[in-house]
Order: structure tokens, then C-alpha cells, then sequence
């Protein structure tokens, strides 16, 4: 399996298998969201689409990044999320980075979401989907962040390698700008930051489900799936998983 890391403005063709990185804090949020019960999590690329989908269906819920806003449920942290009840509910997501990396590779033939808490379950799923390459698309900072490449080489050398201490990788996104500002947003009181939020995202093979993307509908829908069911055929989805 060869594996390339790129951002997306690196992006010249739609790779035939991609995992989409975003540790701080899209889909760390996202993967927390599945293993406390949620459905399914729809991708918007604007703000106004999430809310005008979550207008439609007034059960769903809706998460963007940044300061919250009127309207959104969750401000994109994980700490945050395990105050909801989003069991059994439809989650709305749309991230400056996340998201957007996801839209932009929306029609590979299989494309995972991955951070470092669902890291093993996404090389596993590789390991048993067997593609000749994989683009790793690093989200952050217009590709250049250093805790989504260390968690999308920290997957590539397990898919490829089996065991693999995460130690490394972890210490470089902890030493991370992204780290770093999420802790002074916790220091100046910024709004939709927690100061746990960092330790979660970077905590290494926590749930034992991989996230997987397909279009529905017209839409980009994410949902949980076990290891075996790779691609975009039947997967099978998930239960709520073993992690905290």
C-alpha cells in the first residue's frame, strides 16, 4: 500500500481511497458522537445549508467550529459533546478543515474520517480493504498541520506495519500550533473551547469502529463501521463501542 500526504490544495485528481484527517477537532467530535449513539453525521459545506437542514428536521442536531453561533448546537468539542443527547439523532457537521477535506474527496471509491481515537480501526479497515494507494488528506493549516500528519502517518505505518507505538506520533500534535490554541483559548476563556479537549483528541485507539463516508441522497453522510465491511457496499454499522 503506498500512502501520499497531502492537503487539499495538493488534490489534482479524486483518489481512488482517502482517509481524511482531523484531529483538533472535527472528527474526534465526530467519533465521540458515534460511540454515544448517534445515527449518522450529514457533511454541509456552509453554514446556512446546516441550518437550513436542521430547519427541515428539527430533531437533528447541528455542530460547526469556532465561537458558537445562533442556532448550533455544539461549538466542535468533544468534551462539550458528552453534555448532548445525540443518541439515536442525525448530527450536522460543517468545519473549516474537516468537512471541507471530506467534500473535497467526496467521490473516492472509499473515503474514511479518521483521528487519532478511531486511528487502529482505520488501519485495520485499510489492512482489510487492501487498495494499492491511499491518499492521506491532512486538513489543518492548508495541509501543512503537524497533528493531523503525524496521526496520518501514525495510520499509514500501523495499516502497513501492524503494532505501532503511538507515543511519537502523539507527542508531536501535542507540541502542535493547534494544541497551542486551543490552550490559550482555554486560558483567555474563548468561547466553545474545553480544557479538556486536547487530552481527548489525543488519545490513541480508543473506540474499535472506523468512520466511513458515502454520498446519500445527494449528501455526504458519515456513519460508523466495523471492521470486515470496508467500501461502499453493504458496511455494517456499529454500536455505540467500548471506549469511555
Amino acid at each position: 500500500m503506498r500512502s501520499t500526504f497531502t492537503g487539499v490544495p495538493g488534490l489534482s485528481v479524486t483518489p481512488e481511497a482517502a482517509v481524511v484527517v482531523d484531529v483538533m477537532r472535527a472528527f474526534t467530535v465526530a467519533a465521540w458522537a458515534f460511540r454515544r449513539g448517534a445515527e449518522k453525521i450529514v457533511f454541509t459545506g456552509t453554514l446556512e445549508e446546516a441550518l437550513e437542514l436542521k430547519a427541515r428536521h428539527p430533531d437533528w442536531l447541528a455542530f460547526q467550529d469556532g465561537a458558537p453561533l445562533p442556532g448550533f448546537d455544539l461549538a466542535n468539542s468533544p468534551a462539550r459533546l458528552r453534555a448532548l443527547d445525540v443518541a439515536g439523532r442525525t448530527v450536522v457537521q460543517k468545519t473549516t478543515a474537516g468537512t471541507a477535506g471530506a467534500l473535497a474527496v467526496a467521490d473516492a471509491r472509499l473515503l474514511l474520517c479518521a483521528s487519532f481515537v478511531v486511528a487502529e480501526a482505520t488501519a485495520e479497515l485499510l489492512r482489510r480493504a487492501r487498495p494499492d494507494a491511499v491518499t492521506f488528506v491532512v486538513t489543518g493549516d492548508g495541509g501543512q498541520a503537524e497533528e493531523d500528519l503525524a496521526c496520518a502517518q501514525y495510520i499509514a505505518a500501523r495499516a502497513v506495519s501492524g503494532p505501532t507505538d503511538p507515543g511519537p506520533f502523539l507527542d508531536r500534535a501535542r507540541r502542535s500550533d493547534a494544541a497551542a490554541l486551543l490552550a490559550d483559548g482555554v486560558r483567555h476563556g474563548r468561547l466553545g473551547v474545553d480544557p479538556e479537549d486536547v487530552d481527548l483528541c489525543l488519545e490513541a485507539d480508543v473506540f474499535p469502529f472506523a468512520m466511513a463516508a458515502a454520498r446519500e441522497d445527494g449528501r455526504l453522510v458519515l456513519r460508523p463501521v466495523e471492521n470486515g465491511s470496508p467500501g461502499r457496499g453493504a458496511p455494517r454499522r456499529t454500536g455505540t463501542g467500548s471506549g469511555r
